[in-house]
């Protein structure tokens, strides 16, 4: 299962079943979980550790030093969870003292050739990311996201659970749950309502969400009239947008 040619370090700790193909390069205190595949010319290097039953293709550069040059060589972790394919020429750092010390991503998600994660990200599962997105440090990306290819995020942006970017845009500010967005800098188009039904929502939820959207976007309120009336609903969902919504430090996409 290891290419005769790959260079694993001796403190490197790799499970049963796990391939490594020819010329990659495993480095100390690099984890990397059962079933999981390394593709050709991949480097990987510690600490770092990489959960079950991912698929990293040929070509990526994972867990090295974080590009900030604040960063002075201090201990830091990069985290991969389960089952996440890695497509071509990824690029992961590890996180920054300043930033908590970890760059994490979570489980099940479909990260496409030439996206770069940059330090003290946090990824969270089932997220699909196109060719060529790229995040910023310090950014978070909630679970069901899907980023259209070259979309570009800038540090410290939030995005929400189920939004979704079209290709080519640039977010500057927070983006609420459920949202559809494009352009530079990114506004938001509607729900992403295909998303919603792919993933089940009922037709009930999907109504209140449409109701909050145009509290938020359509109708001439202010933000906090917006939330207000958001308030009033009383749906989970529109609660958790309310919420992101009052957490948000960089203002949201409006």
């Amino acid at each position: 299962m290891i290419h005769t040619t790959a260079i694993i370090d001796p403190r490197a700790a790799l499970d049963e079943g796990v391939s490594v193909g020819p010329y990659s390069v495993i480095g100390e205190r690099v984890e990397i979980g059962a079933g999981s595949s390394i593709g050709a010319h991949v480097v990987i290097k510690g600490p770092a550790r990489i959960g079950r039953d991912n698929r990293i293709a040929q070509f990526n550069s994972i867990g090295d030093d974080p590009q900030d040059k604040k960063f002075a060589g201090e201990e830091t972790l990069l985290e991969i969870g389960d089952r996440n394919v890695i497509r071509e020429f990824c690029t992961f750092n590890r996180g920054t003292r300043g930033g908590g010390g970890v760059t994490r991503i979570g489980d099940g998600n479909w990260i496409m050739a030439y996206v770069h994660v940059a330090h003290d990200c946090i990824v969270g599962s089932r997220v699909t990311m196109a060719n060529g997105a790229t995040l910023a440090g310090h950014v978070r990306v909630d679970d069901h996201v899907t980023l259209g290819a070259f979309t570009v995020v800038h540090q410290f942006c939030c995005i929400g659970a189920y939004a979704f970017s079209a290709m080519g845009t640039v977010v500057l500010k927070d983006v609420p749950p459920y949202l559809m967005i494009s352009g530079n800098s990114a506004r938001p188009h509607g729900l992403n309502s295909e998303g919603l039904r792919r993933h089940g929502f009922d037709p009930g939820v999907m109504r209140a969400l449409k109701e909050a959207y145009k509290n938020l976007y359509l109708r001439a309120l202010t933000l906090e009239q917006a939330l207000d009336a958001m308030d009033a609903q009383e749906v989970c969902e529109v609660a958790l947008m309310t919420a992101f919504i009052r957490a948000s430090t960089r203002g949201v996409v409006r």
